[in-house]
């Protein structure tokens, strides 16, 4: 990267991250005539002695940097990056293996390996697999998103992963000051501890968060949209069939949803944004007076598949 280890930890406490893993290059090493660079580990040793002072996990990691294929793979959760410099790829990955890591395969859909940016699976990425050697794979990377890269990790039960790749400043990258944000991992873990985090990235309990976009598995993002979302109240107007039903936001996350019902709306059409921290009102025309009715909406801004979306429903009591 072009800075140094202390300056990732404290973008990630000012961004509010839980955990960070530093991931050097193994075997490229653009900087090693300013920065000889003899331990591998010695960033991860920085940045955690920087995070003790705060909340922050760090674990350690590296990048395993080598042509397609594999292309670059990441491994997290390791003790000592030194032992993964092996000539074979597969052997440094069962280093990786060997000392407990969660491994995924990085930007799989990089112009400087795919020129045509159609993540593909190979007959060695099918291999490792095959052996218990590659987790996860990563679906967002800085600032694109594969729709490839997800069906591979659909077909072949990978965790998808989110990761910012970041080498600059966060600020400068994802323009943090109007708005933006980097792109992350969601893990839904038990206990906010390393150990119980990399079982949930082990299990696949994650999704990715980029660009306002939330792409995961339907059984990890509709509880997760359905805990961000709730209807607080619902009060039909005096002498009319209309009922405001007041929906708050209580997540970062701009959520863009578009109506599935028969229903209409007295002041919005069929594609409703609600705002992050917020709340909006929707004035439903049910027509008839209705106790109870449901509500059902695709959320847009989601991904549970390619081409396909989450959905959210709720059974709305007039008062």
């Amino acid at each position: 990267g072009s800075v140094w280890p202390d300056i990732r930890v404290y973008e990630a406490i000012r961004d509010g991250l839980d955990l960070i893993a530093t991931t050097e290059h193994l075997e490229y090493q653009p900087h090693s005539d300013d920065i000889p660079h003899p331990n591998r580990n010695r960033s991860f040793e920085i940045a955690r002695q920087i995070a003790e002072r705060d909340s922050l996990i760090v674990v350690n990691g590296a990048e395993i940097t080598r042509d397609m294929p594999p292309g670059h793979s990441n491994a997290v959760f390791i003790s000592d990056a030194n032992a993964l410099l092996k000539d074979d790829p597969i052997e440094a990955f069962r280093a990786a293996k060997a000392q407990g890591a969660f491994t995924f395969w990085n930007h799989p859909n990089w112009t400087a390996q795919r020129p045509d940016g159609i993540a593909t699976l190979t007959d060695l990425h099918r291999n490792l697999i095959a052996e218990g050697l590659l987790d996860g794979i990563e679906v967002v990377n800085e600032m694109t998103y594969s729709e490839e890269a997800l069906q591979i990790a659909l077909d072949n039960d990978l965790t998808i992963l989110g990761t910012s790749d970041i080498h600059g400043l966060v600020d400068w990258q994802f323009d943090v000051a109007n708005g933006g944000h980097r792109p992350v991992t969601l893990v839904f873990a038990s206990a906010r501890t390393p150990e119980s985090i990399k079982q949930a990235l082990l299990a696949g309990r994650t999704a990715a968060y980029f660009n306002n976009l939330l792409i995961g598995k339907p059984e990890h993002l509709v509880p997760l949209i359905t805990s961000s979302l709730n209807v607080v109240s619902a009060r039909r107007q005096e002498k009319t069939t209309v009922v405001p039903v007041v929906i708050k936001n209580s997540s970062p996350v701009r959520f863009v949803l578009e109506n599935l019902t028969d229903f209409t709306f007295h002041a919005n059409n069929d594609v409703i944004e609600i705002a992050p921290h917020s709340e909006t009102t929707l004035e439903v025309k049910t027509v008839e007076p209705l106790d109870v009715f449901t509500l059902k909406f695709r959320v847009l801004n989601s991904v549970t598949a390619p081409g396909q979306h989450a959905e959210l429903e709720w059974s709305v009591e007039t008062e």
